[in-house]
């Protein structure tokens, strides 16, 4: 599964940890989701979709 967390975290110009503190996650938890190494809960794909104000849909990119 790939993301587009660093890229809208580009945009609204956060770093992993500013994301991680919004979303009561580590920026290892952060880092590793954005390289793909972990596929987030359910809870916390919606929490950081929320934070970087886009939807889950629109910030994981399924592999078919």
């Amino acid at each position: 599964m790939k993301t587009r967390i660093k890229e809208l975290r580009a945009r609204d110009c956060l770093t992993q940890e500013d994301l991680a503190r919004m979303v009561g996650a580590r920026r290892e938890t952060i880092l590793f989701i954005e390289k793909g190494d972990y596929n987030p809960s359910l809870n916390l794909a919606h929490a950081i979709a929320k934070a970087l104000k886009t939807t889950i849909d629109d910030l994981f990119i399924f592999d078919d």
